[in-house]
């Protein structure tokens, strides 16, 4: 397995920067967040979902798309993904992010699926899902770049299993999940081997982060009120070096990607070092 950065954790470095500290800490690989900046965000601090430095923004054209290529290439690493935040059916901004990731040399981008919020049933929302996917999957073997669904939170996708149901049938050439155990503590937990082995070839990508739960006040019924947030790597639920194992055991050698939104560290070099250090432990078996 090789590491790699998804680059909505490191909002203050620029892309040249990331890409020497990701270098710097051994890492082989940036993921892109591709995403346009919110009104404002210039006068803003950096921030994840807000003034990111390390996004590829829509407007910049195909000239951003080559600066940050050559960012990563100036130090080695490849740029394997495109990640933007799609909406599910929009087939037409999904063969954009397509065209630019195959220009940058990426490997995938992440797909779209809808989000879960009672408003509108299951099925309804699984239906629109399918068809998105099976009409990305004509445009991802165009493009010769694979989408992915993330198993993350809110969404119908929450799980390994509501990813795989989602991937059935598909060319696993084409379409693929993005697993990522850390979502998967919000919502969405299963046994972390049942669903590797589950996903089986549909398995392309690994987000590494990790979150905790803890009583927050009451409910109305005076039952306890639980929230879930993001903490350190060695800090949260997913037991990362079950995980390794977990992965290591059906043959997964594509990368792991950090993804880390605790804020255990002031600086992102320090949580790039950390995440490598920590992962190559794990992966050696020490």
């Amino acid at each position: 397995m090789k590491l790699s950065v998804f680059t909505v954790a490191t909002p203050e470095f620029t892309p040249e920067q990331l890409a020497e500290a990701a270098a710097s800490a051994g890492l082989s690989a940036i993921e892109w967040r591709y995403k346009e900046a919110p009104e404002g965000a210039e006068s803003q601090a950096p921030s994840f979902w807000g003034n990111n430095l390390c996004t590829l923004l829509p407007s910049g054209g195909d000239a951003m798309v080559e600066r940050l290529r050559q960012a990563a290439a100036d130090h080695g690493l490849k740029s394997i993904s495109l990640t933007p935040y799609l909406q599910a059916g929009d087939l037409e901004e999904t063969e954009e992010v397509l065209r630019k990731a195959a220009l940058i040399g990426a490997s995938f981008i992440r797909l779209g699926v809808p989000a879960y919020d009672r408003t509108r049933p299951f099925h309804e929302l699984f239906e629109l899902e399918r068809r998105y996917l099976r009409e990305a999957e004509k445009l991802c073997a165009k493009y010769g770049v694979k989408g992915l669904i993330e198993t993350h939170h809110q969404t119908i996708s929450a799980s390994a299993s509501a990813a795989y149901r989602l991937c059935e049938g598909l060319n696993p050439d084409h379409i693929g999940v993005l697993f990522d155990p850390g979502n998967m503590v919000h919502e969405g937990f299963e046994n972390f081997r049942m669903g590797i082995e589950l996903l089986g070839p549909y398995l392309a990508h690994v987000h590494v982060k990790n979150a905790g739960w803890s009583i927050d006040g009451q409910l109305a019924d005076g039952s306890a009120q639980w929230v879930s947030k993001w903490v350190g790597l060695k800090e949260g639920v997913v037991p990362w070096q079950q995980v390794i194992e977990d992965l290591q055991s059906v043959g997964y050698d594509g990368y792991l990607g950090i993804e880390d939104f605790s804020g255990q560290f002031s600086d992102s070099a320090d949580m790039l070092n950390h995440f490598a250090a920590y992962m190559n432990e794990l992966l050696q078996g020490k």
